[in-house]
């Protein structure tokens, strides 16, 4: 068979997948680095720390001791009974280990949730701007995206009478995502309250992002209602991205459907690696509060230097590790914009058309990277803007 009708046959599903944009910037930075570029990383979503020593060594001791097998399809309950732990201290809200499923990451638990809930045709309200990759989810499932514009001077929450608008027989659930991707804010407690209450919608709330919090506290979905699906994993909060390890919190009536659905497309996840997960939560609280003083002194430090710079940051973020930057006075077109700065500068940053059309012309800074390396790729971002005056 030829190439030509092998990529025919390449179904409509996947053709529909968008690409995810800051890879394409990353992509492209490792070209340059290859070829002895010197490049500062301020686009990527990822802690710059090691993962804390105590949650390695727990692995390592689990594979030594033969804990190399599956698991329980739901996940080992110690750790559902840690993570239900950890949600009863940090938010006072009950829910039991059966009502936890442990996943390989928070993307098998998005994809499952979406399967869960979805027929074809079914509407997800999601924000614009939002994560990149939540339309690709619910898509891929035969559902649809609705989605309600945000604006940078309510620091890109939902108005919740725009959610109301939007509501119709077809909508399923609403996705939150606080503290958010890209905005960096945290949702305040009265939206939170307002959108539980709309009647019928399931709320999908992602939760990935709570612990990195530095005024006030993230409010979990779960303290305001029994509708929601909460997703939640050790990648952000203990600098566990390459370990792959997430989980589903959902109502009980879910629990024999989530079982059966992660035993036939997953099986299990890593059972060494749940066991790392059952140390970070026991053990690794010194070590993420020393990792969240370093990520507030680098937040400070961004938000100043980019206003400095003429960028506008319309709502401060207080949570994650990102600053959402308005590049309007200069910056129309952020994907070219970002390659540019990319090509010009040598610093690779996010462009705001990744996360939706309400993003464009802003342009994402991550400061998961070190305080020499932020000041150094904002230095080299303040000579790009003045010789492009």
């Amino acid at each position: 068979m030829d190439n030509s009708k092998i990529k025919g046959m390449i179904s409509n599903k996947v053709r529909g997948v968008k690409p995810f944009l800051v890879m394409d910037v990353m992509a492209r930075a490792e070209q340059m680095e290859s070829a002895g570029e010197d490049i500062v990383h301020l686009e990527v979503g990822e802690p710059d720390f090691e993962t804390p020593e105590v949650i390695r060594e727990a692995a390592i001791a689990a594979i030594r001791s033969g804990r190399t097998h599956y698991t329980h399809a739901m996940g080992l309950l110690e750790l559902r009974e840690e993570i239900c732990g950890h949600y009863y201290k940090e938010y006072g809200v009950t829910i039991g280990p059966e009502q936890v499923l442990v996943t390989s990451g928070t993307s098998p638990a998005m994809l499952l949730m979406m399967l869960s809930i979805l027929e074809p045709g079914d509407a997800v309200i999601i924000s614009n701007p939002h994560y990149s990759c939540y339309p690709n989810f619910i898509e891929a499932v035969g559902g649809r995206v609705r989605e309600v514009l945000t604006y940078p001077d309510d620091g890109f929450q939902y108005r919740p009478e725009r959610i109301e608008a939007a509501l119709d027989g077809n909508v399923k659930a609403i996705m939150i995502n606080s503290p958010s991707n890209p905005t960096g804010i945290v949702m305040a407690e009265k939206n939170l309250e307002q959108i539980a209450g709309f009647d019928n919608q399931f709320i999908l709330s992602d939760e990935i992002y709570h612990g990195l919090v530095y005024e006030g506290r993230a409010r979990s979905i779960l303290e305001f209602t029994n509708r929601a699906f909460v997703i939640n994993g050790f990648s952000k909060l203990y600098a566990m991205t390459g370990w792959r390890l997430g989980y589903l919190i959902f109502p009980k009536e879910f629990s024999s459907v989530m079982e059966r659905l992660h035993q036939n497309f997953m099986i299990s996840a890593n059972s060494f690696v749940q066991v790392a997960g059952i140390a970070a939560l026991r053990f690794a609280g010194p070590e993420i509060e020393r990792m969240k003083k370093i990520y507030n002194e680098r937040r400070t430090y961004m938000i100043q230097r980019l206003t400095d710079l003429g960028f506008s940051i319309h709502v401060k973020p207080t949570g994650a590790f990102y600053v959402f930057a308005d590049a309007r006075h200069f910056c129309t077109d952020s994907y070219t914009e970002a390659f540019r700065i990319l090509e010009k500068a040598k610093v690779g940053v996010t462009p705001g058309i990744d996360f939706g059309s309400g993003g464009e012309g802003f342009l994402r800074f991550s400061y998961a990277n070190s305080r020499e390396n932020i000041k150094e790729g904002l230095d080299r971002i303040e000579r790009y803007l003045i010789e492009r005056r």
